[in-house]
């Protein structure tokens, strides 16, 4: 049985399909252009298509998954194969340490995939947000700005009127001053001049 799983088998057994199948198709181009061989590889490439179709009924499909990702070597007929195990080493138990190996995988796996259906989910609540009010509150919120810079620019104006105002009574008072003490000097001369 090892002949039938080595890889000089299965390179020669895909060989005679393929040279099978072309011989039944150049019998059929020779058959369909009435060429005078067609009729004989025709019938040569289904022979040999039907002995390679009872033979492959006969050894049985090969095995599709892929356990050498799990036992290194294993896809190498013969080899002594040690499994996998968290650490990275053997076990002494290995069919416990494979069930646990194997699990903590899956199980890790699973957290993988409900955090993204969770990730998903939030994509999809968010994709279902109504955004067709935005423009009609940014706009709003633009009219508001315009409106505090324009009041902005008022009050620096106010500022400046203020300032001004300030100063005029400041000379104000500077003027009344020097008034009442020269309304001072007169009634005190007036005074003077009655005695």
């Amino acid at each position: 049985m090892s002949f039938l799983k080595s890889k000089g088998f299965k390179y020669f057994k895909n060989l005679i399909i393929g040279l099978g199948a072309s011989a039944v198709m150049l019998g059929a181009l020779g058959k369909i252009n009435s060429y005078p061989w067609g009729g004989t590889m025709i019938t040569v490439g289904l022979v040999v298509e039907a002995i390679l179709f009872a033979f492959l009924g006969l050894i049985g499909p090969d095995k599709d998954y892929y356990w050498e990702k799990l036992y290194p070597g294993l896809d190498k007929y013969g080899s002594a194969v040690t499994p996998l195990t968290a650490g990275g080493g053997t076990s002494s138990a290995p069919r416990q340490m494979d069930a646990d190996v194997v699990e903590g995988r899956l199980g890790g796996m699973l957290d993988e995939l409900q955090t993204m259906s969770k990730s998903l989910g939030s994509l999809k609540a968010l994709q279902e947000v109504d955004f067709s009010s935005t423009g009609d509150q940014i706009s709003a919120m633009g009219n508001f700005y315009t409106k505090m810079n324009d009041a902005m620019s008022s009050l620096n104006e106010t500022v400046e009127d203020t300032k001004l105002y300030q100063e005029n009574l400041a000379s104000l008072n500077r003027n009344l001053s020097g008034l009442n003490s020269v309304y001072g000097n007169v009634l005190s001369a007036m005074g003077g001049q009655g005695k």
